[in-house]
């Protein structure tokens, strides 16, 4: 399957969801960062608009906990990424409950790398929006969403495609791989990104 094809059917399984008139639908694209979410999260976009759906795009990264409480446990606490890193409440709250009850939602609420509030504003999300959420290790964390997309790959690639310095984070997505078998809505394999192949749906 082409890339092309991959987001003509998230699309049509977005469109699907059945939501009522005006009701935002959520759709989280997860993966190792190796894998890229947020450029097929980005994909979505101009079709979805195309189809007359306002996008709201938001990336997990602006909603980290704070540097003191990711790293409590040290730098390298491959239990900590996967459990704690995510500031899962406030996501929920300023963004995924949020766009549903209040048809707004906040951009960003954290900058990952100064550890600084970003001081976002809330956005309008506009009648019958959907909002693409990508991340890592996002799914089966108690986020409100309605789709969840999860890029696989298999632990051989995980392991080539992982640099040194962050070898320690590899027992997480294995952890992680286990855990969250048969929970995404759609499950692509991208251990060849030109050719991404459709699991289940």
């Amino acid at each position: 399957m082409s890339e092309p094809l991959l987001v003509e059917r998230l699309v049509d399984l977005v469109l699907g969801r059945g939501a009522p008139t005006g009701t935002p639908v959520r759709l989280l694209v997860d993966g190792h960062p190796s894998t890229r979410p947020e450029r097929l999260a980005d994909a979505l976009v101009a079709p979805l608009e195309a189809l007359g759906r306002p996008v709201a795009r938001v990336g997990v990264g602006g909603f980290l906990r704070p540097r003191s409480l990711r790293l409590e446990h040290g730098r390298e606490d491959p239990d900590s990424l996967l459990d704690g890193w995510i500031d899962v409440a406030a996501l929920n709250r300023e963004v995924l409950t949020r766009v549903v009850e209040r048809g707004e939602y906040l951009p960003s609420l954290r900058d990952p790398e100064t550890d600084r509030a970003t001081r976002a504003g809330y956005v309008g999300a506009g009648p019958g929006a959907v909002l693409v959420l990508d991340g890592a290790l996002a799914i089966g964390r108690g986020l409100d969403v309605d789709v969840a997309v999860h890029l696989a790959i298999k632990p051989a690639t995980l392991r080539r495609r992982t640099p040194p310095d962050e070898e320690w984070a590899i027992p997480a997505y294995e952890r992680y791989d286990r855990e969250i078998a048969g929970v995404p809505d759609l499950l692509v394999r991208v251990d060849h990104p030109e050719h991404p192949a459709l699991v289940h749906a």
